[in-house]
C-alpha cells in the first residue's frame, strides 16, 4: 500500500513539473506574441492556472521530503515526551486542516462544474478544469498527513527532522 501511495505522490509531482513547464511556455508565448504584435487572449490566466496547479500538486511530495517550513528550533530542544506530544498534535492538526482544505476544494470544483462557472477573464475557461489540480493536490496533501500519522503510530519517521531538516530552514 505504501508503494502505491508513493507512486501517487510521484505522479502528482510529475504533473506539478508539467504544470510548471506549461506556465513557462505560456509566459514565453506571451512575450513572443507581444513582440510580434499578436494578441492571444487569456494567456495570463492560463499561466496563473498552471502555476496554481503546480503549487497544489507539489504539496504531498513537499511534505514527504520535509521541505515545508517547520519550526524545528523548538522541537529539537524539547524533552522526548514533550516533543512527541507536540509532533502528534501538529500532525493531527495538519491532517484536520488538510482534510478541510480537500473537502472545500472538491466542493468548489463541484459547484463550478454544476453551475457551468467560467473564468471572468478573456479566456472564458470552465473553472472546474484548472480546479482539478487543486483538488488532486489537496487530496494528496491530506493523504500525506494521514500516512505520516500512520507511520508515526508504527514508530517510523515520515518527515525529515533534526539535522536533515535544518538544511532547509
Amino acid at each position: 500500500m505504501a508503494r502505491l501511495v508513493s507512486t501517487f505522490y510521484q505522479g502528482l509531482l510529475f504533473l506539478s513539473c508539467l504544470s510548471m513547464v506549461a506556465a513557462f511556455c505560456t509566459v514565453l508565448l506571451g512575450v513572443v506574441a507581444r513582440e510580434v504584435q499578436w494578441d492571444i487572449p487569456g494567456l495570463d490566466a492560463y499561466a496563473g492556472y498552471a502555476i496554481a496547479c503546480s503549487l497544489f500538486l507539489a504539496l504531498p511530495s513537499t511534505l514527504r521530503q520535509g521541505e515545508h517550513i517547520r519550526v524545528t528550533l523548538v522541537l529539537d530542544r524539547l524533552p522526548a515526551t514533550a516533543r512527541a506530544v507536540l509532533e502528534w498534535t501538529c500532525l493531527l492538526l495538519g491532517l484536520a486542516i488538510a482534510l478541510a482544505l480537500a473537502w472545500y476544494a472538491v466542493r468548489l470544483a463541484w459547484v463550478s462544474w454544476t453551475t457551468h462557472d467560467v473564468s471572468s477573464g478573456a479566456d472564458a475557461t470552465p473553472l472546474w478544469i484548472p480546479q482539478i489540480g487543486m483538488v488532486l493536490g489537496c487530496a494528496g496533501f491530506a493523504l500525506a498527513f494521514a500516512q505520516a500519522l500512520l507511520m508515526r503510530w508504527n514508530g517510523r519517521q515520515f518527515i525529515a527532522s533534526g539535522a536533515e531538516a535544518g538544511r532547509t530552514e
